[in-house]
């Protein structure tokens, strides 16, 4: 190809690498390859991966040789304007690399790489339409014969040329899939379905299966409810086959009937995987009607999306901040635009489905990491190629899909740390990104919490944003009493047994023998936080990280919550060789042994990171719990995340010294906003709710403003600390960590750190400190605090970070220090 007419293409990598990379476009690929395109490259020794173009060039850059783009996956883009640049943006702004914002935003099935794991998809059955090419037989025949393998390995076992060109098609075809170790874990939802075994409009046939059931009225009752519900969906033009539990809730029968009627050959059972999320046709297409303090704050918001982009809305809990989004989500719908719903927790989605599905049927879209892979890039390529008005819901990874007309963002409970990404990198805030996504579309954003973050309502106050207030429960339902025990004072009096008082216990008795539930809030999992020895105080630690163990007794074994290592709890202590080990303290797990002696006949369910690992256990829990089927539910901070029982008169925090006795400095704001959200949960529609909380520290400011509901005293309170002590929103803080697994090393190379930072920036560094936790995975920890100012440019900041970084890793010893930034910190 003649010089002037050559092209380069400039790629984004899934790897933590600074910049772009550029490659030489073949001649074959010539007009085959545009920005946002997927394309295979080599990097490295013999390593390949899928890259993202991020431009295309006809300068050559000089002093290097090129290396070819081996091939393209796509015959257009996968992503659209404006992602790549919300991505150098998060770049950017947070500090980090832009092949590390790729590696988090696309689903891992839209990049594969040399190590990423192939195995046959046993559903794919080959048809006449479309049979396998030569070379792909020769994959199928390696795979069906090996196993899962690296995609590197096939390239050897084959001697094919370009097998990651053609493995990519192969997994757009379904023939094979990425093999999902890390989501295996989480099991599907599978559904029993019932069908007839013979031709029901062969009149032979069915009379000879009625005469089977003659003498079984039970089963001729089943058997006519599903030829009469067949019947129907037969003018409907669905599927043969009806879900058992439908038939058997219509016609009060047991599944035993059903399993009597496939013994004689008449019906089959059988199950199938359904999407928990599926639309079940059962929109009504009505909106929710609003009170008249609602309609006057919609219209405030509608009026204020005149004047600013960002609005604030601070509705006290339960005061229907849904029902006015739900209004919003219609009125963008009507005009043809998109919608994205972002909520801190995958709990949240299961209610919410439901009650968008209600009104927008199929134009509800659900997406977030614990779906699995497939799952995530089948909906990743629906918004891709339709860019019709939908809404899509989803926890923060949402805010990265392709989308082509947002009209409008909400972002509920927008104070919740859950939207912040603490590990891996990128380390990004996913309301503030929201927003500048928002902006990059000339979208809206509503902002929506009972207790905003101390900078949003700071900006809301201070006119940057717009700001409504809501400041009444919906159909006039009260506050609940908030009533503080002083468990010293009840430990001296022995009024204590166990985590609860004798008082909280009376109480939520009560509520029970009242047929009413009642929320156990705990912020600790686990059985017991705390293993000694009687003997020698003896504390077993983590061997990879300076935390001690919990204990998990249903599953036997110690736990580090910070690495996930596991270990034995031993009989024997292994410092002074007595059996002298003993288990302190109180985990969800633990309290729900105790809940389950104190409150006999109560059916206890728990919420915590251990219950909600399968993907469907929050839905489980959730509706259990809705439709009275549990009276207890014990849980951590996910109960106090926007959940709505109708039947919770009273919520109980059994230890809020936890989350009171924190060493940072938003400690006061997250201790604040959790136990007025969990303080939300209780009281609902015809009743008054209680909230019970048990300290040692009654007089601590913070209770004495949850105990008034006072949102604006705290704001007062903690705007005047953050002041004095300069922390946001005076200022931006970005902290420094310094990892590496020789301590002395690490102790010499942080200290030379922080002197050289306070060259460049002054007194705005602090430290280098040991951080809560000094030590994980092995690798010793120190943090660099850097207050700067909201105005500084931080282009600017994240140059001459970099350059003190890249002046530090010219020294050989310290080649193995990794360093890396959380801005914003929560």
């Amino acid at each position: 190809m003649p010089e002037e007419t050559r092209q380069y293409a400039e790629v984004i990598l899934p790897l933590p690498l600074y910049g772009t990379f550029t490659y030489n476009i073949p001649a074959n690929l010539t007009n085959k390859i545009g920005v946002g395109y997927r394309v295979i490259v080599p990097f490295g020794r013999k390593k390949y991966y899928t890259a993202i173009v991020s431009s295309l060039t006809p300068v050559a850059p000089k002093d290097f040789e090129l290396k070819d783009i081996v091939s393209v996956l796509d015959d257009g883009p996968v992503l659209r304007y404006p992602q790549l640049k919300l991505w150098q943006w998060i770049s950017e702004y947070y500090l980090c690399a832009v092949g590390d914002v790729y590696k988090a935003a696309v689903p891992a099935g839209l990049k594969i790489e040399s190590e990423t794991f192939i195995e046959l998809n046993p559903d794919y059955e080959e048809n006449e339409d479309e049979r396998l090419t030569e070379r792909e037989a020769i994959i199928v025949q390696i795979l069906d014969h090996s196993g899962r393998m690296p995609l590197g390995d096939i390239e050897k076992r084959t001697g094919l040329q370009n097998a990651e060109t053609i493995t990519a098609k192969m997994i757009e075809k379904g023939i094979v899939m990425v093999s999902e170790k890390l989501v295996e874990r989480y099991r599907s939802k599978k559904e029993t379905y019932l069908r007839l075994a013979v031709n029901r409009h062969d009149d032979e046939a069915m009379h000879a299966a009625f005469d089977a059931v003659k003498g079984a009225p039970k089963q001729e009752k089943l058997l006519i409810a599903l030829i009469d519900a067949l019947n129907k969906r037969g003018r409907t033009g669905e599927c043969d086959d009806i879900p058992r539990s439908t038939l058997l809730e219509s016609t009060g029968l047991s599944s035993a009937i059903a399993s009597a009627l496939a013994s004689k050959g008449i019906i089959e059972i059988f199950t199938r995987e359904i999407n928990r999320f599926r639309y079940l046709g059962t929109d009504l297409g009505r909106l929710p009607v609003l009170s008249e303090a609602q309609n006057k704050a919609l219209s405030e918001i509608h009026n204020g999306f005149l004047e600013k982009d960002i609005i604030l809305l601070h509705g006290v809990t339960s005061s229907g901040k849904t029902e006015m989004y739900i209004h919003l989500i219609d009125y963008v719908l009507n005009k043809g635009e998109q919608i994205l719903f972002l909520v801190p927790e995958i709990a949240l989605t299961t209610q919410l489905t439901r009650r968008l599905q209600k009104v927008f049927g199929n134009k509800v879209i659900i997406y977030h990491s614990k779906f699995s892979d497939n799952e995530r890039v089948d909906l990743w390529k629906r918004i891709l190629h339709d860019s019709g008005p939908c809404v899509i819901l989803g926890a923060r990874s949402s805010l990265f899909l392709p989308f082509s007309k947002l009209g409008l963002v909400i972002v509920d409970e927008e104070h919740e740390s859950s939207y912040k990404q603490f590990d891996p990198a990128p380390r990004y805030n996913a309301r503030d990104c929201a927003i500048v996504l928002a902006s990059m579309h000339g979208a809206k954003t509503l902002l929506g919490s009972a207790t905003p973050s101390i900078e949003t309502y700071y900006k809301a106050l201070n006119g940057r944003y717009g700001l409504v207030t809501l400041s009444e429960r919906f159909e006039g339902v009260r506050l609940p009493t908030i009533k503080i025990i002083d468990t010293v004072e009840e430990r001296r009096r022995q009024h204590t047994t166990g985590p609860m008082t004798v008082e909280m216990g009376r109480l939520s008795r009560e509520a029970l023998s009242r047929g009413e539930q009642i929320i156990l809030f705990h912020n600790r999992r686990g059985y017991a936080p705390v293993v000694t020895c009687s003997r020698c105080a003896y504390v077993p630690k983590c061997q990879n990280c300076d935390v001690s163990l919990t204990y998990h007794r249903r599953a036997g074994e110690m736990v580090c919550h910070y690495c996930g290592a596991t270990y034995k709890l031993p009989t024997i202590c292994p410092s002074c060789k007595e059996p002298a080990i003993e288990v302190h303290g109180y985990g969800t797990e633990r309290i729900e042994d105790i809940a389950d002696s104190a409150f006999p006949g109560a059916k206890i369910a728990r919420m915590d990171l251990d219950t909600t690992r399968n993907k469907d256990s929050y839905e489980n829990i959730i509706e259990d719990f809705s439709k009275g089927k549990s009276q207890i539910l014990v849980g951590t901070q996910m109960v106090t995340k926007g959940l709505d029982f109708d039947k919770v008169s009273m919520v109980g925090v059994l230890n809020a010294d936890t989350l009171i006795n924190f060493p940072d400095f938003r400690a006061s704001e997250r201790a604040f906003n959790m136990l007025e959200q969990v303080a939300g949960r209780a009281g609902r529609r015809n009743t008054q709710g209680l909230v019970v909380i048990q300290t040692s520290q009654p007089a601590h400011p913070i209770l004495s403003f949850v105990q008034s509901h006072n949102y604006k005293g705290y704001y007062e309170h903690e705007l005047n600390e953050r002041r004095r002590y300069n922390y946001p929103p005076y200022t931006r803080v970005i902290n420094v960590y310094l990892k590496h697994r020789d301590l002395e090393r690490l102790i010499d190379a942080a200290a030379r750190y922080g002197d050289r930072l306070r060259v460049l920036f002054g007194n705005r560094v602090f430290g280098p400190d040991e951080p809560h936790v000094a030590r994980i995975q092995s690798l010793y920890i120190r943090k660099i605090m850097l207050k700067v100012e909201t105005s500084a440019s931080m282009r600017k900041v994240k140059a001459l970070l970099r350059s003190v970084y890249e002046e530090f890793m010219t020294d050989p010893a310290l080649r193995s220090l990794q360093v890396y930034y959380d801005v914003d910190p929560m």
